[in-house]
């Protein structure tokens, strides 16, 4: 017998299933001594909410003591999260920025 009709074995194509990166949910933590105007500019600069979008937040981490940023790849919240830490250093402000798994 001669082999030569199909000398290329031939495979078999498989649906490869890929998962989602896990995600990341970034906070803002309150403190006593940075201003409620300051972290508005925070979470617009460094989150893209507008105004009224960053003033509910803002006022939710003044009231609960944190409140949510955004939700993120791990790279990009790591990411968030160190901006935010030395842009609240350069002005002299303590606020915190955090990041846990959603």
């Amino acid at each position: 017998m001669n082999s030569h009709n199909n000398p290329t074995p031939v495979l078999e194509e498989q649906e490869q299933l890929t998962t989602a990166p896990p995600l990341y949910k970034v906070f803002l933590l309150n403190d006593d001594y940075t201003p409620m105007e300051f972290v508005v500019i925070v979470l617009q600069k460094f989150f893209g909410k507008d105004r009224e979008q960053a003033t509910r937040i803002m006022l939710k981490v003044h009231r609960e003591g944190r409140g949510v940023c955004g939700v993120y790849p791990k790279d990009i919240a790591l990411t968030k999260v160190e901006l935010v830490a030395q842009f609240a250093k350069q002005h002299l402000h303590p606020l915190q920025c955090v990041m846990e798994e959603a």
